[in-house]
Parts: C-alpha cells; sequence; structure tokens
C-alpha cells in the first residue's frame, strides 16, 4: 500500500552544496545538550563506553521497530570546467523541480559536491521513490528526458546512476523526508564496489556493522540507508549508501572517529576492489520555481 505525503504547499528549491572521507581521528564522544553538538575533551575510556552504550540501547529497535522499504536513485554529474553560476542554477532549477512534473517521487536533495574527488563529479543528484515500478517511470518519462536533453546534458559531459531498494522507518516524516531534522544538514553518498567472492557473509556482515554504527548515533544521523545497485546500466559499483548528516559538524565527526575507520578497515577495506564518495551541504536556497 502506497502512502499519501501529508499536503503542503510546493517548497522553493532546496540545493545542497558537496574514497571514504578520513579526517583526523576523534572518538565519536558527542552529546546534544540545549540542542548543540558538543564534543567532550576526553578521547579515551568515556568515549569507548559511549560508543558502546549507544549502539547496545538501540539495537533491539533497530530490529524490532516497523520498516517500509524505499528506492533510492542517486544521479552523479561531471560538468563542463567553464559552467557559469547562472547555467548551474537552470540546471539545478530543472532537475529539482521534477519532482512537481510527474508523480513518484517522495524526496530530492541536489547541488554542487564540495570536495573533489577522484572520478571528477562536480554535482550530485538524490531522489527517493516509494517503489521501483515508480522509478522506472521516472526513467521513461518524456518531461525528464526533455529535461535532461535540454538543460543538463549541454553542461555535462558525463554521469553515472546508482539505484537501490533500502528500509525505512514505517512513518511519513521519515518516509518524505520531511520536518526540521531534514531542512539542513549534510548529504553523504559512498558508492562501493566489493569484489566478487565477498558476496554472501562478509558483505552483508560489512553492512550490518555500518548500518549500526549510524544507528548507534541519531545526534549525528537522521537517517542512513544502504542496498545493493539494481541499476542495469552501471556495473561500476554494486552497492550504495546515503547517510543524512545532521551538520557539517557532525558529518567531520563521524568520518573522522577512530570508530569508522577502524569499521572500514576492519570490515571494508579487505574486500572492496573501488569506493567513490561524496558530500554536500543541505541548505534551502532561492524562492523561485520554474
Amino acid at each position: 500500500m502506497l502512502i499519501q505525503a501529508p499536503h503542503t504547499s510546493t517548497p522553493s528549491p532546496t540545493y545542497l552544496i558537496h574514497h571514504p572521507i578520513f579526517p583526523r581521528s576523534a572518538s565519536l564522544n558527542v552529546s546534544r545538550a540545549n540542542g548543540v553538538m558538543n564534543t567532550w575533551s576526553s578521547r579515551r575510556e568515556l568515549s569507548r563506553r559511549m560508543v558502546v552504550s549507544a549502539s547496545e540501547d538501540r539495537s533491539s529497535s533497530l530490529n524490532s521497530e516497523r520498516k517500509r522499504k524505499v528506492v533510492e536513485h542517486i544521479c552523479l554529474l561531471k560538468t563542463k570546467e567553464n559552467l557559469t553560476d547562472e547555467e548551474e542554477k537552470v540546471m539545478l532549477d530543472y532537475l529539482y523541480t521534477t519532482q512537481y512534473q510527474m508523480r513518484g517521487i517522495v524526496a530530492i536533495s541536489l547541488g554542487r559536491i564540495s570536495e573533489e574527488n577522484l572520478e571528477n563529479y562536480t554535482h550530485a543528484v538524490y531522489m527517493r521513490f516509494q517503489i521501483k515500478e515508480d522509478l522506472a517511470k521516472f526513467y521513461e518519462n518524456s518531461f525528464y528526458s526533455g529535461v535532461l536533453k535540454k538543460h543538463v546534458m549541454p553542461y555535462c559531459h558525463g554521469l553515472i546512476n546508482v539505484d537501490y531498494e533500502a528500509e525505512v522507518e514505517d512513518d511519513i516524516l521519515p518516509i518524505f523526508r520531511k520536518g526540521e531534522d531534514f531542512n539542513y544538514g549534510v548529504e553523504f553518498v559512498l558508492l562501493i564496489s566489493f569484489v566478487d567472492n565477498a558476496f554472501g557473509g562478509p558483505v552483508q556482515h560489512a553492512l550490518a556493522s555500518l548500518a549500526r554504527l549510524t544507528y548507534g548515533f541519531p545526534s549525528l544521523i537522521v537517517q542512513s540507508t544502504q542496498g545493493l545497485n539494481f541499476n542495469l546500466g552501471n556495473k561500476e559499483y554494486t552497492h550504495g549508501v546515503v547517510i543524512r548528516f545532521r551538520s557539517h559538524e557532525a558529518f567531520e565527526i563521524f568520518v573522522g572517529s577512530s570508530e569508522y575507520k577502524e569499521m572500514w578497515r576492519s570490515k571494508f577495506q579487505p574486500i572492496t576492489q573501488k569506493t567513490l564518495s561524496i558530500h554536500f551541504s543541505v541548505d534551502p536556497v532561492g524562492t523561485e520555481i520554474m
């Protein structure tokens, strides 16, 4: 059964300006007091206890709460070097407003990738659909094809699509990514290619470790999804991950933590042949809809 989104007026465009990223090492020793993120000065035993406690406190909820399947769509673009600000705005405007011109898109974020990456992708588009059939109709939609032809590809020399099915909490706000928690933050996209002989136990264990770690820190992370790429046009990556962080500070704390680095070193690094990670800020910008 499909869920209807709560009725709201048409929002303004939200533009999101953004190897796993490993800043300086720190422990996931974070608290939220009066709505402000604070980092403790102690980086040893206290942080270790907090990590264990947070994960254990929410482990039962991770398995017992009601879930609903969703379909995640990631598109990374390589724009031309001489792209002007006006051309970029037009391209992002048209991509963002596709959600108002066709059915099926329940959430969207897009914008400029904030740091250089080895593959030279410059912009990212993230969309969520309720079912695979909606995504298939999206790809075939003449309006979307026209947007790509007239307002995207003239400015780009390459793109890649990754699609995967995931599970989120079975509630309106998490499904549609609505509410105050989703208004701001950082979108982190991680694409992974696992080695062939790792499929099964090793891959499942690695992804489960990442899910437990992300779920254990609601003070840093709003939502995290992951899944097997089923896009037949892209054999480059086998899996996708999307994590919404509450702030850039939260993002840096998490990816720079010793817990994340150790998990990656022990669970992912031995079984991955290629990875690509990008991130971008989520900040509502602009008041005009095309």
